[in-house]
């Protein structure tokens, strides 16, 4: 099968702030055809699922987009430091959102969250061997809270439309599909 790669013969910054850009690029198609393509440049991101005893943690917290708290699993990205390692930002985003930390952070890969609309993925962790520790939530993250249910449950709240976040629901399926729950 032949790649059709699409040409970049122009491209501007139509709006910056600290954590996004909005990009528009001129390019050309292999017919020599011209067109426009915006989408969003944000640096990656890391997800973790942290995992004991058949239990998952979750937290839950205000998304301004959608206007409605989202259940979710821990994750973020340091918009100071975009180039930080990341395990180093799975174990920092664990720390902070749920006070968690990890004995053992199993890396299961990368993918990528709207690849039509955004250059943004993020990299998959399991976390176990689990200690509590103290959460300290950045001020974005105002009236965070976080709950630990059963792996079943969990499921259910998929299913039923409670856990609405692709980037959790693919983080699950990744690290389920890759057996790395088998043993624990």
């Amino acid at each position: 099968m032949k790649i059709l790669e699409i040409k970049r013969v122009g491209t501007r910054v139509v709006y910056k702030n600290r954590w996004m850009s909005l990009v528009e690029d001129e390019t050309e198609r292999p017919s020599g055809a011209r067109g426009i393509y915006s989408f969003v440049d944000k640096p990656d991101f890391v997800i973790v699922m942290p995992f004991e005893d058949g239990y998952v943690h979750l937290v839950e917290q205000y998304r301004y987009p959608v206007k409605k708290r989202c259940v979710e699993f821990p994750q973020g990205t340091w918009e100071d430091d975009p180039q930080a390692d990341p395990e180093k930002l799975a174990v920092g985003e664990l720390s902070e959102e749920t006070g968690l930390i990890a004995g053992k952070m199993v890396y299961a890969g990368h993918l990528y969250l709207a690849p039509g609309l955004s250059t943004q993925g993020y990299h998959v962790y399991l976390a176990t061997d689990l200690v509590q520790g103290e959460k300290n939530p950045d001020p974005e993250e105002e009236g965070l809270t976080t709950t630990r249910v059963k792996i079943e449950e969990f499921e259910e709240m998929i299913v039923e439309g409670t856990i609405k976040d692709p980037s959790t629901i693919s983080a699950y399926t990744l690290i389920k599909m890759k057996g790395l729950l088998e043993n624990l």
